[in-house]
């Protein structure tokens, strides 16, 4: 799995011009699922977004977390992030999961992180979606999930 996390002071997700996501401070979360993720990647990925420590203390540091905050979080699908622009002009999405496994990931991920007692708004799966935010920091972390043979729980 792949994510994009962005510290945001707001963002919100519009389909079809309705507004499905809105929020005030938080992460907005652009979720890639590839070929392969199993519920192993998902779990890495969920406790490092939940814990990942990209919000200041009162001194001023990365020090607290989603879960040591009230803050929020939308995630958004985002198959694009599997894309290959290495060759040619045309990415490629070969090693994207397909749409309706990638779904079952996407909306498990999601759950999950309510059940950490998170706040998560989503966009539509695999709807033209727009996206708005203002970035604070700005702050955008990339993450990956391990190599199979590596994966285990962040620290």
């Amino acid at each position: 799995m792949k994510a994009v996390v962005q510290r945001v002071l707001e963002a919100s997700v519009t389909v079809d011009g309705q507004r499905v996501s809105q929020m005030g401070p938080g992460l907005l979360v652009l979720l890639g699922v590839g070929k392969g993720d199993t519920d192993a990647d998902l779990a890495w990925m969920v406790e490092k977004i939940a814990l990942l420590r990209i919000f200041e203390d009162a001194d001023g540091k990365m020090n607290l977390s989603l879960e040591d905050t009230s803050r929020q979080l939308i995630v958004v699908s985002q198959f694009t992030l599997y894309g290959d622009a290495r060759k040619g002009r045309r990415p490629s999405f070969i090693d994207a999961m397909e749409p309706e496994p990638a779904k079952a990931l996407y909306e498990r991920a999601c759950e999950a992180l309510r059940q950490r007692g998170l706040t998560v708004g989503t966009g539509i799966f695999g709807a033209d979606m727009k996206v708005a935010l203002v970035n604070d920091g700005p702050v955008t972390i990339l993450l990956e999930s391990p190599p199979k043979a590596a994966a285990k729980p962040p620290a």
